[in-house]
């Protein structure tokens, strides 16, 4: 199996548009919240989680029992996994996704079939209902997916869930905020559904991992059971209670990316490059034999973007900052594509 390569340092001093992070911070409200309740006390105990679930609950629209807290999406991924898929199951992901689906599944030696994306990247909706078996055991679908952006209508979704009904189909949705299409609401109508969300991409926490994976409460209670009692820590639970209480910052956010995500397509478009529909904070667009000299080249620059190529041929996958970054962005790249 091949490893994860996730950033390792050099960073902080360069534009950042290679993995998907909030570009300008978390909340102001966060960094308060931060300030003012860590104290040597409190650094000394054990997380207590009962505010902090409450108050998520609240927000999410969810009973407290029905979503537990995880460290990141990708330890909410890793539960699932552990909680229900054995080895040998057969297990239903999509091609190019989010590798970490794979990585996970490897991991437990289960036994994968991907069905591969539509032409431009559309989602093959046909062709993964066709694939699910009467022992299937798991479907994970990315909505929006990673790395491609596209993003999928809950009537489809929907027909998934109702054609495998003796599988645990995880949606996950990292992006959600960036395309609005969530089957969070419907939890207590598929009791096959699972819906993972994250605080490191529109709320600007990476580095305090932390996430939610929501299901209804008969599968939540096995979740919790394989799960570390403590793995969600307690500057995390501080910073995700400030975090959603602060929804002017999360629309002012969204908006900005929107209208740079516009600014960006625009810009490859004028440029020639060809690049993929997207519902998120990332393009992705095809520099062909290029990508990696474009990368590095860019890097040498101060911007920083993530070339694709082990998943899709000439790929590179840019993160959509502010409007001033990716003008940043565009100018550079133009000067290396066009010399």
């Amino acid at each position: 199996m091949a490893p994860y390569t996730p950033p390792t340092g050099s960073r902080l001093d360069k534009l950042r548009l290679d993995f998907n992070e909030n570009t300008v911070g978390c909340s102001p409200r966060v960094l308060e919240a931060l300030t003012s309740c860590i104290s040597a006390t409190s650094l000394s105990m054990y997380p207590e989680y009962a505010a902090a679930m409450q108050d998520l609950a609240d927000f999410f629209n969810v009973a407290p029992d029905e979503f537990t807290m995880t460290n990141g999406t990708d330890e909410a991924i890793q539960l699932f996994i552990n909680t229900f898929v054995e080895a040998g199951s057969d297990v239903v992901t999509l091609r190019p996704s989010y590798p970490l689906y794979r990585f996970y599944l490897q991991l437990g030696d289960a036994s994968i079939r991907e069905v591969d994306l539509l032409e431009n990247f559309d989602f093959p909706a046909e062709q993964l209902l066709a694939a699910i078996r009467p022992d299937t055991r798991a479907i994970f679908i990315s909505n929006p997916n990673n790395p491609t952006g596209g993003a999928v209508g809950h009537d489809l979704i929907q027909r998934i869930l109702d054609a495998a009904p003796h599988a645990a189909v995880l949606i996950d949705e990292a992006y959600f905020e960036f395309c609005g299409v969530t089957l969070l609401p419907r939890i207590r109508h598929y009791p096959n559904l699972f819906v993972s969300r994250t605080f490191s991409k529109v709320y600007g926490m990476a580095g305090m991992r932390c996430g939610c994976l929501f299901s209804g409460a008969d599968n939540v209670k096995w979740l919790r059971k394989a799960q570390s009692p403590f793995s969600v820590n307690v500057l995390a639970l501080i910073a995700a209670r400030a975090a959603v209480k602060d929804t002017e910052f999360v629309k002012n956010y969204v908006d900005e990316i929107l209208a740079a995500r516009d600014l960006a397509c625009k810009g490859l478009k004028r440029l020639g490059i060809r690049f993929y529909p997207t519902h998120s904070n990332f393009v992705l667009f095809d520099a062909g034999d290029r990508a990696i000299p474009i990368r590095d080249a860019l890097r040498e620059r101060g911007v920083l973007v993530r070339e694709r190529t082990f998943e899709v041929p000439g790929a590179i996958r840019l993160t959509i900052g502010t409007r001033e970054q990716i003008q940043r962005f565009l100018d550079e790249l133009e000067c290396l594509w066009t010399r």
